[in-house]
Parts: structure tokens; C-alpha cells; sequence
């Protein structure tokens, strides 16, 4: 249900970079040797905490010890207020950590920043 809320608050705000899905913690590493194969690396990784199979935390593990992926921003944007995940998610190298919100329309102002800030205006190392 989040993912679709996602995804429809993207396309609301008419997201001009493509979006790339992993319903769950192993899809999402399935994108590692997918890019050191040479399939375009993302701008930016919208992380939630609460993954299927594989948490979170290990996604944003896993990706911030490659050498090569460690400078894609991740956004970790989750349900979970817990000081305990927002320490062990910044102590794990993450870009930005934000709750989500409980309404349709602030989500919403949440994309917009979201693409706005870290899909225009960030720069990352080459």
C-alpha cells in the first residue's frame, strides 16, 4: 500500500526521472551486480525500513560498503520515528531520514522536496 501511495504521489507531481521498484529487501540487492554490470546507477534510492525478506538496514548496509555505490544518495523514508533507526541508519551512511507522513497531501509535499532537493539541486561525486 506505501509503494502505491508512492508511486501515485510521483506521478501527481509528474517525477521527470524514471522509477525503478523493489517490492522487498532481496530485490532490492538485486540491483547491485545489475549495475556493476553496467545498467545506469540510480540518482537517488528512496529506502524504507520495513522490507520484506531483507530489512532495510541490511539494503542500506550492503550498498553504503560498495565502493562504487556508496555515493548514491539514499532517502530513507519510512514509518519508523525510533531513535534507535534513525542512529543505526545515519551510523550506516544514510543521505537523509525522513517519517513518513500520515496524510495523502503532505506526503505529497514531502515528493515534491524530495525530487526537488535531491534529484535537481544535489550534486554527487563522479
Amino acid at each position: 500500500m506505501d509503494l502505491d501511495l508512492a508511486l501515485r504521489a510521483f506521478e501527481r507531481k509528474r517525477l521527470s526521472n524514471p522509477i525503478q521498484v523493489a517490492r522487498d529487501g532481496e530485490e532490492a540487492l538485486a540491483w547491485l551486480p545489475r549495475w556493476e554490470a553496467g545498467e545506469p546507477l540510480p540518482a537517488l534510492i528512496l529506502l524504507d525500513l520495513k522490507l520484506p525478506r531483507v530489512d532495510g538496514l541490511d539494503v542500506l548496509r550492503r550498498l553504503k560498503q560498495h565502493e562504487r555505490f556508496r555515493h548514491i544518495p539514499v532517502v530513507v523514508l519510512t514509518s519508523s520515528a525510533e531513535d534507535k533507526d534513525i542512529n543505526t541508519a545515519y551510523d550506516l551512511g544514510v543521505n537523509s531520514y525522513i517519517v513518513k507522513p500520515v496524510s495523502f497531501e503532505r506526503f505529497m509535499e514531502v515528493v515534491q522536496h524530495i525530487e526537488l532537493y535531491w534529484c535537481v539541486l544535489n550534486r554527487i561525486p563522479e
